[in-house]
Formats: C-alpha cells, structure tokens, sequence
C-alpha cells in the first residue's frame, strides 16, 4: 500500500509482480466494482512467461483530474517514466484519460482497452453523479449490480460474476461512490491528444454493460486500433475467458519485444519468438494498407 498524496487518507493498493528490472510494466485498473485482485489470472500467467505486470486499487477520488495526478505521483513514486496500460471499463476510460492529461510529456507507452468506453454521458447519469456521495451503500451497490449479467451463464460466467459480487462488497460507501462518480461524471476523451498511442480494443459479443453504440464510438475514435474480440466474456471476460484476455495482451506486448519499452524479461524471449513477431507485424501491416 502506498500513499503518495498529502492527503494520507488516500491509500493506493497495488500487487506488483514479476521482474523488477523492467522499466515499462503493464499495469491493470480495475472497473467500479473492482479491486486489483480480480486481475489475478493475468498476474499469475504474465509473470509465468516473464512479464512485469502491477495490478492497482484507486483510492477515492472525486474527478478525473485528480485521479490523474494522484496516478502521475504514483508513477513517480515507483520510479516508472512509460507504462503499458490495461483499463477494464472505468479502468479503461481512466487510461485514456491519463494517457491525454500526460501527452504533453507522455507517460502511456500502449493502452489495451477492455469493455472501455470513450464519453461518461453514454450512462445517462450525468446529472446523478454529483449525488453518489450522499447516497448509502447498499443503494450504490444495488446501482452497480444492475449491470451484471443475469440468467443462465456458464460455470466460468458464474464464478466470474460470484468472485466480483465477492469484491463489491468489500468497497465501501466512499470508495464505490467516488467511482461512480468518475464513471457518469460529464466527461470525454480528447482522441487528438492520444492518437499516437498504439491501442488495443478489447470487446466481447455478448451481453455487457457496454451498448453497441459505446463500442462503435470507441471503434471511430482509434481507426487504427487493433481489435480483439471475444465470442463471449459478459462484463469481466479476464475472469471467466482469462486465457484468451491473456492471450491478447502477449499480443498486443509483442510489438515492444526487444524495445526498451518490453514489458518482458528479455531473457524470456527467444530469438526466433522476435523474427516470428517481425515477420507477423510486418504482415498485419501489409493487410492494413490493402
């Protein structure tokens, strides 16, 4: 736990794991009804194949701004100038956020984007979000649950759903009000000042708090991104289909392999896994420009 505010009541959580030489790990932000521990698969399997991967908790945070200083600071503070961002859904809105509040000294090497969406208005709670403070948890619970998928699921949907129902009920009023907060507050991303960014959308096809709209939306506003889809995943598809999320982001790393900015131990990749990368990012290139 590490405070890096004046402020000691703002604690960020965080696990970090994987080798420490690695100066541009990839870091998870969780969504509103998340804690840094429902990135667990991903820890477990990315720091297996040598990555340096940092899952995080925000402390409470009331707008965008300061979450994204509080975020500077925390860098700083773990000595990290570029990081590889995953954001799932406000994680993912959060991650773009920041990556626009630092483009003038850029601290976002790539973003992976999972359920994000790109304008907060999309929930139409603007006009609530400056009531969520006042409002008791179990009512801000009963909020956030309504976006969890209901009827027959599969065992892995299930469990996924369980495990983040689990992880609600460990937030309390302030730290779930203050997300919500950050989610419906009037808000958008300015796609100009992170166009540069190599980008990853990750979406699923099934149901998801997300509406097709948010996803076009996303689509429109990073032309050049690349696209993962999932068949299936619901709201949390690094729980129940973690090995194709982990899959995605060995992806998406890959094009930094054998760059100052790898997010692996260099040790950890063969000489003939870069030739591999070259020659498939050469032809995925080839493709884009037909």
């Amino acid at each position: 736990q590490i405070i890096v505010d004046d402020d000691d009541s703002k604690v960020w959580s965080l696990y970090d794991a994987g080798p420490r030489s690695i100066r541009c790990p990839l870091i998870f932000l969780p969504p509103v009804s998340g804690t840094a521990d429902v990135f667990f698969q991903q820890i477990l399997a990315l720091t297996g194949w040598g990555y340096r991967v940092i899952a995080l908790q925000y402390p409470v945070y009331w707008d965008h701004l300061e979450f994204c200083d509080g975020f500077r600071k925390l860098l700083d503070h773990l000595q990290l100038d570029k990081v590889h961002l995953f954001g799932a859904s406000l994680g993912g809105f959060l991650a773009q956020k920041f990556a626009e509040y630092t483009h003038k000294s850029p601290r976002v090497q790539s973003l992976i984007l999972c359920n994000a969406f790109s304008d907060t208005s999309i929930f139409n709670q603007t006009w609530t979000a400056n009531s969520f403070w006042l409002m008791p948890a179990f009512m801000l619970k009963k909020i956030v649950l309504g976006n969890f998928a209901s009827g027959p699921l599969d065992p892995e949907m299930a469990d996924g759903i369980d495990f983040m129902v689990d992880r609600l009920e460990s937030l309390g009023q302030s730290e779930l009000a203050s997300r919500l907060t950050l989610n419906c507050q009037n808000s958008y991303v300015e796609p100009h000042k992170i166009r540069d960014i190599p980008v990853t959308i990750m979406d699923v096809f099934d149901q998801s708090a997300l509406s097709t709209e948010a996803k076009e939306e996303m689509y429109k506003l990073y032309p050049n991104g690349r696209r993962a889809h999932l068949k299936t995943g619901g709201n949390f598809p690094y729980l129940c289909r973690s090995a194709e999320v982990n899959l995605y982001i060995q992806i998406h790393l890959l094009q930094f392999h054998g760059t100052r900015y790898a997010a692996i131990d260099p040790s950890m990749v063969s000489a003939e896994e870069l030739e591999v990368q070259k020659i498939s990012l050469h032809s995925s290139s080839e493709q884009e420009e037909q």
